[in-house]
């Protein structure tokens, strides 16, 4: 696979693991009104995973499309970041990965619409809309949990510490990311400011830096993955090429 079809893949598969992960909530939620936030956000990333796992499979030659890269590939062809991979935990480590996710791949999106692969730019265009609500959903709630009570706070605090670790992975940068144009690491300022501006305001520290965990691209996930793809994939695994 060439490094604009890979390039394709890791945006589909960042955009469907997230979208699994948040399709976990529905029925479960807190509130009524966070159960259908966290289910349209979830359909929204599985329309952007819809249109970047299509896209990859048109630049490797139609081999698959993106129903087979969704539901026919084992957990090491996965090039997701670890941090859409972690588990939902309670309602604070959702939020927390979703705040340090979501306000990354809205500058993500944002750079991308100039991009002189046009295929790219239009999906981005379309998503960075969306994920721009997803940025300020999370944002909103961090402000909430980490003002909140003492036992929000508590959670809060606890959830920014374990997906932290993860941050870094998201901005690193290869050859992948060289071919499509877009530099990641010079998004990390604009990103810190974001994640700055919004713990100030919930008068939450900045987690400790830390060495950052990573692998994801290169398909070493974590276990949660295997689980995650165990459920997701089941009936296609079950009953290969079924359909409506």
């Amino acid at each position: 696979m060439d490094a604009l079809a890979t390039s394709a893949l890791r945006l589909g598969d960042d955009s469907l693991v997230l979208g699994q992960r948040l399709s976990e909530w529905c029925g479960h939620a807190p509130a009524l009104e966070i159960d259908l936030s966290l289910a349209n956000c979830a359909l929204d990333l599985i329309g952007q995973a819809t249109h970047f796992l299509g896209l990859a499979g048109e630049l490797e030659g139609k081999v698959r499309d993106a129903d087979t890269l969704a539901y026919r590939r084992d957990v090491m062809d996965f090039t997701n970041c670890l941090l859409v991979e972690q588990q939902n935990g309670d309602f604070a480590h959702t939020i927390a990965r979703q705040f340090l996710f979501s306000n990354y791949q809205e500058l993500l999106f944002a750079g991308l619409t100039a991009s002189k692969h046009a295929r790219f730019a239009e999906i981005a265009a379309k998503a960075v809309k969306e994920v721009a609500y997803h940025a300020k959903l999370a944002s909103d709630w961090v402000v909430r949990l980490g003002d909140g009570t003492d036992e929000s706070r508590t959670r809060m605090i606890a959830a920014l510490d374990w997906m932290w670790r993860f941050s870094d992975e998201l901005f690193v940068m290869d050859e992948v990311d060289a071919a499509l144009g877009i530099d990641k690491a010079a998004l990390r300022p604009a990103w810190d400011r974001r994640i700055d501006a919004a713990l100030a305001e919930a008068a939450l520290e900045r987690p400790s830096p830390r060495r950052g965990v990573m692998g994801g691209r290169a398909g070493h996930h974590s276990e949660q993955l295997g689980h995650l793809l165990s459920e997701m994939q089941f009936l296609q695994r079950s009953y290969p090429g079924a359909t409506w």
